[in-house]
């Protein structure tokens, strides 16, 4: 019997979620305060930022900053500002691949209580909880790497 070659078995990223957290939460009640209920539906953007940064061994610390507005005849009803991290443990992934996993995967795995946390507090603020739309962090992904091309291609327009 002669020896078959071996096929190497492909190696799977891993990641665990170590620890998640509220870094930062401000919930203003505007319309609460000037004593206002809205009539009308109000208008609601989200602004989503993500940031990430290394920390020992394996380890990376993700954040992601959420802001919300609601305003209804253009009046501002309340804004909602939080930063949620979440602490993760990854290994078996290239390095040339590790900047999108942080950017998107590991936002992915945690928005449920980003969202969870916004319906809350919206919901004790006197609204109706706000139930976030899914966040396509992928995309979002794509939008900065496209911005920071135009930017780069503008700076080294001005500098020629």
């Amino acid at each position: 019997m002669a020896d078959e070659p071996k096929t190497e078995q492909p190696v799977v990223p891993r990641v665990r979620v170590l620890n998640q957290f509220i870094r930062d939460l401000s919930f203003e009640n505007i319309a609460a305060q000037k004593g206002n209920a809205p009539d009308a539906k109000p208008e609601i953007t989200v602004q989503v930022g993500i940031d990430a940064k290394k920390q020992a061994g394996d380890n990376f610390e993700v954040t992601q900053k959420i802001k919300v507005e609601a305003k209804a005849a253009g009046e501002n009803i309340f804004i909602l500002e939080m930063e949620f991290s979440g602490v993760f443990e990854i290994a078996n992934v290239p390095t040339e691949q590790m900047h999108p996993f942080l950017l998107v995967e590991c936002p992915r795995l945690v928005f449920p209580y980003v969202r969870r946390i916004v319906g809350d507090v919206t919901r004790d603020g006197g609204y109706p909880p706000l139930n976030l739309d899914n966040i396509d962090y992928l995309a979002l992904y794509r939008q900065e790497l496209t911005r920071r091309q135009a930017m780069q291609e503008a700076k080294t327009a001005t500098i020629s």
